[in-house]
Order: C-alpha cells, then sequence, then structure tokens
C-alpha cells in the first residue's frame, strides 16, 4: 500500500455555502494530514499505516502511543479492538501479535507486562481487577514534572501471544457500554492498553560483564466518543456520561491546541481531567504517537466530523523530540573473605 500525504474537503453545507459566494470565498474547507483511509480501507491497512512502526520502536527502546479519536459511532472501537479473531481483529490485537512473534525470534531476553484501565465518570477502573474499585492517580516526582501512575494498577506479566489476548479479552468485556439512539454499542469510557516491553543483554557478545537494558512502552487508547445529547437522545444516566466524556475531551482539545504550532509557548494545563493527566507523556513527553481521527460521512455527522478534523490538524503541529530508554550497566565481581 501507497502511503502518501492527502487532503480531505469538506463541504459547507447549502446554508453556509450561499453565505460564502456572497462574500467571494471558498465554500470549501481543506485539512491536510500525513495519512489519508477511505472507508473501503482494511484493518491491517490501518494497522500498517499508523502503529506496525510503533511497535518496532517499542522494541527498540522509544514510547509510543497510538489513539482513536472522534465522534461516538464513528468506528474507534472497531479501529482499536475490532472482533476477536480473523480479518477484523483491531489495533491491540494486531501490535500485540506482532510483538511476541517478534520476540520469539530472538534470544535476548524480554519480558513483557501490561495493564488495562478505563476512565468511567473521572473514575479509573481496572478492567484486569475490576473488584478493585476505583482507582487515584499519584504523581512520581523522581520520573519527572507532572509523571503520574495509576494507585493499585495491575501490572499483568505476560509470556506469550495466547495469554495476552486472554487477558485483553477479559478487559474488553469488563468495559462500560450502553446503548444509545447513535450508536447500539457505544464506548461509555476511555480504555487505555500499556504494555511494556523491558530487554536485557550483553553490551558486547564477549563481555558479558556490561549489559544494555531497555525499557519500551506502548499505550493503546480507545476513546470515548464525543456527542451531542440532540443526537443521542440521551437522559438520565446516559446524559451524565455523556457530559463527562465531553468534558475530558474538551480538555484534551484544550490541550493540543496549546502545544501546535504557533501556541507551543502557552500554558498546558493538563490537570483538568485524568485523561490529560494519563495522556501528558504522549502529547509532550519522550513519546512518538499517533492520533487516529474518525470522521463519519453522513451530513447529519457534518458538525462533529469537522470538528474532529479541526483537531487532529492542530494535532500535526505538536512536535517534541524523542529519546531511547537505554541503560548500560557494568558489573564487577570483587573477592570476599568468608
Amino acid at each position: 500500500m501507497n502511503i502518501i500525504k492527502k487532503k480531505i474537503v469538506v463541504e459547507e453545507a447549502d446554508r453556509e455555502k450561499e453565505k460564502h459566494l456572497r462574500s467571494k470565498r471558498s465554500s470549501e474547507k481543506q485539512f491536510s494530514y500525513d495519512i489519508v483511509l477511505g472507508e473501503d480501507a482494511t484493518q491491517d491497512d490501518v494497522y500498517q499505516a499508523t502503529t506496525k512502526n510503533l511497535v518496532r520502536d517499542v522494541l527498540l527502546g522509544y514510547n509510543g502511543t497510538v489513539f482513536a479519536y472522534g465522534a461516538t459511532g464513528s468506528g474507534k472501537t472497531h479501529t482499536m479492538v475490532g472482533q476477536s479473531e480473523g480479518k477484523h481483529v483491531g489495533i491491540m490485537v494486531r501490535a500485540l501479535n506482532e510483538l511476541f512473534q517478534y520476540i520469539e525470534t530472538r534470544k535476548q531476553r524480554y519480558t513483557v507486562t501490561m495493564s488495562y484501565l478505563e476512565i468511567y465518570n473521572e473514575n479509573i477502573r481496572d478492567l484486569l481487577n475490576p473488584e478493585a474499585g476505583f482507582l487515584e492517580l499519584r504523581e512520581d516526582s523522581s520520573k519527572g514534572t507532572g509523571y503520574v501512575q495509576v494507585s493499585g494498577l495491575t501490572e499483568a506479566i505476560a509470556n506469550s501471544t495466547e495469554e495476552v489476548m486472554s487477558l485483553l479479552t477479559k478487559g474488553n468485556k469488563q468495559r462500560s457500554c450502553e446503548p444509545t439512539a447513535s450508536n447500539q454499542t457505544s464506548s461509555r469510557s476511555h480504555a487505555l492498553l500499556s504494555v511494556t516491553v523491558h530487554n536485557t543483554r550483553p553490551v558486547h557478545e564477549r563481555n558479558v560483564m556490561k549489559t544494555r537494558i531497555r525499557q519500551g512502552r506502548l499505550f493503546m487508547i480507545d476513546l470515548a466518543g464525543s456527542e451531542r445529547a440532540s443526537h443521542t437522545k440521551n437522559i438520565g444516566k446516559r446524559l451524565k456520561e455523556g457530559a463527562h466524556i465531553n468534558r475530558s475531551l474538551l480538555a484534551l482539545g484544550n490541550c493540543i491546541n496549546a502545544l501546535s504550532g504557533s501556541n507551543s509557548n502557552k500554558y498546558v494545563n493538563y490537570r483538568d481531567s485524568k485523561l490529560t493527566r494519563l495522556l501528558r507523556e504522549a502529547l509532550s513527553g519522550n513519546c512518538k504517537t499517533v492520533m487516529i481521527a474518525h470522521v463519519n460521512p453522513g451530513q447529519s455527522h457534518r458538525e462533529e466530523s469537522k470538528n474532529t478534523l479541526v483537531y487532529a490538524a492542530r494535532a500535526t503541529g505538536i512536535s517534541h523530540k524523542v529519546e531511547r530508554n537505554q541503560l548500560d550497566v557494568s558489573f564487577q565481581i570483587s573477592n570476599t573473605e568468608v
């Protein structure tokens, strides 16, 4: 598949088109991105274009993040999770499969751990151990300003693709999903899957006393969809969920806006939501990040799609230096008398 830079063109609504024509302005809005995939793109096309290189980078000791963004019902969960098997499996399964296939062909020592959480109504739940209740975010100043970790979150060690798939399936069954007028299987939470790959090997084959340690982390995130109450017809509990979802996505949009282009010197407020606190490293730290923006081409979804495209365009203006997480350690043998 040839990947080239492409554009998306959004036509103005009839009412707005007339207004633009009177002012002699274009009735089309163009957005430029690194990659544009059409509705005929397969799950493998999406994975190859967005995430495959991140998996390789993580194995080399870099941090990577891929997250799905867009309105409810636009296909985010299908992209990230997909079906449990077959050609429609999502990015999470494909990335984990490739990661373990690579490890199985190497002689070096690898340790893989994973965690899986959701943010539901601004509360954090451990999808691998939902009985633990709501978990709290804790700041760890020893690892840098703004570094946060989830206290009590399960870190499961995985030794094979089968183990990882079992854990992932278990976690997906625990996600908060409810039907709405816009989406019969609407995800009512943001889901964050974290996979850490730890690798140790001698710096030189003939010198086993000096070891190189690498650690890469891959974050795969299925965001809940932004939604308009007039479309979803939500009331009661669903309406409250939608308000929390929109509030956290607004905070994310504000961070993207502050980090992009000429706004790069602005203060970035990550503390407006737990989602943005957890994504701080992905957006502005030592991390290679891919945003997959999902849009629905239907006219009734035009405003939501346009908002998604605006935020995605702003995200292309974010850049930062990424370094490998690597440390060389020397071991010394000392003679001691007993």
